[in-house]
């Protein structure tokens, strides 16, 4: 019988301990302060402090709970969806309790947004709905779909998170009134509020909360504490957050359910 090889000793200092930090966002594109103190043996704020560091390097995003990979909120949305799936797809079913028969939908872009249109496909899901996105894996999702009316909202194709943006997009948006727009996160900050990657990114989501009776973020815990460089709301404008993970400011901004 084959004998394993033993595991790697903790790191017995800091520099080691950021090396093995980066190596493994690398490989997940996240990590936890708990779960990395518990490894390597050190306390929690000794692992904050290596996050600081390489936060000040330009490595990592400090996140609440821990950081991601800089990458990780730009990573094209067939890698993102192999992240984070367990916790995306209770966000989603969390999500889709939300939904009643015969409701007008937005639906952002984005990976968790897509696992609520999934739920949104059971047979027991209420029907019917519309649909109204600009996101292409979204209407591909539905498309087949006898009780689910889809409005598409093309215009030009920005690739990174698959969806149209422009201002044929903005006008179908505009044209518009919906039940709940379901919100993809970028980024939320208490102070920056909800921000973006691209301005014509962010444009598409104001013109959903906008146009919308109910707005809901759906959003993993990475994206909380992080700034992106366009402006779309102030935390307060979201009438719902639904994550899984909830920092105190965010509570104290909006209705918050954690999963």
């Amino acid at each position: 019988m084959r004998r394993r090889p033993p595991a790697p000793a903790p790191p017995r200092f800091a520099a080691e301990r950021q090396q093995r930090i980066a190596e493994a966002l690398r490989e997940h594109g996240r990590v936890e302060v708990s779960q990395l103190a518990a490894e390597y043996g050190v306390s929690e704020d000794s692992v904050r402090r290596d996050l600081r560091q390489l936060a000040a390097r330009g490595l990592v995003q400090k996140t609440h709970g821990g950081a991601v990979a800089l990458h990780a909120t730009l990573l094209p949305t067939a890698q993102r969806a192999g992240v984070l799936t367990g916790a995306k797809r209770a966000i989603a079913r969390r999500a889709a309790r939300l939904v009643e028969a015969n409701q007008t939908l937005f639906v952002d872009g984005g990976t968790t947004t897509l696992a609520l249109v999934n739920e949104l496909k059971a047979g027991d899901a209420p029907r019917p709905l519309t649909i109204v996105t600009h996101a292409l894996d979204v209407a591909l999702a539905v498309a087949d779909e006898p009780r689910i009316r889809l409005v598409l909202a093309g215009g030009a194709w920005l690739p990174a998170p698959r969806i149209f943006v422009g201002e044929a997009a903005l006008a179908t948006l505009r044209a518009h009134r919906a039940d709940i727009a379901f919100l993809g996160a970028c980024a939320l900050q208490p102070r920056a509020g909800l921000t973006a990657h691209d301005p014509q990114e962010a444009a598409l989501k104001r013109a959903m909360i906008d146009g919308a009776a109910l707005r809901v973020l759906l959003t993993d815990a990475t994206k909380l504490d992080v700034v992106a460089p366009c402006a779309v709301a102030r935390v307060d404008e979201l009438d719902r957050v639904i994550s899984d993970g909830a920092p105190p400011w965010l509570a104290a901004a909006t209705a918050v359910e954690t999963v």
